[in-house]
């Protein structure tokens, strides 16, 4: 079953924190699928993830940059999975249900969902989502940042 896991973002910014899930992702040997609402969000992450870092950056690559299937890290607004990702992380209220369902044949390791805290729509939208996969009886997991900015499990 896959393990479907909310991430409650309060301190930090989205682009501070999905860097280091993907970078954990890759550790693990697994490829990634990052879900926008949005083309221009997606054009935003998509400069980021070069830059992120003085260090470093994250390979990646959108259905426009073609060989879709050979990208550690693939970036969409769709259902799509053309890299054989393992992990796919949700971003600005992406719907994780459809992705799960259309995922069924070949189901993801991990799905993260990653809302800002601050941002009344998105949390309405996390909230909607945990309550319906529940209601489905998925395995959802919440985390959420505590005072110094790690990850504790609430529920």
């Amino acid at each position: 079953m896959t393990e479907i896991w909310f991430y409650h973002l309060q301190r930090r910014p989205l682009e501070s924190v999905l860097p280091s899930l993907i970078e954990k992702s890759l550790e693990k040997g697994w490829r990634v699928v990052v879900q926008a609402r949005s083309e221009e969000r997606l054009d935003a992450l998509d400069q980021w993830l070069w830059t992120y870092a003085d260090a470093s950056f994250l390979a990646h690559g959108r259905a426009r940059d073609g060989d879709a299937e050979l990208q550690p890290i693939y970036l969409s607004t769709g259902l799509e999975n053309p890299n054989g990702a393992e992990v796919r992380l949700f971003i600005e209220s992406a719907d994780v249900a459809p992705a799960l369902a259309e995922s069924l044949g070949a189901p993801y390791a991990r799905v993260i969902l990653l809302f800002d805290g601050n941002d009344e729509d998105e949390l309405k939208s996390a909230r909607a989502q945990w309550k319906a996969l529940k209601d489905q009886e998925c395995s959802v997991t919440y985390w959420r940042e505590d005072e110094a900015g790690r990850w504790e499990k609430k529920a």
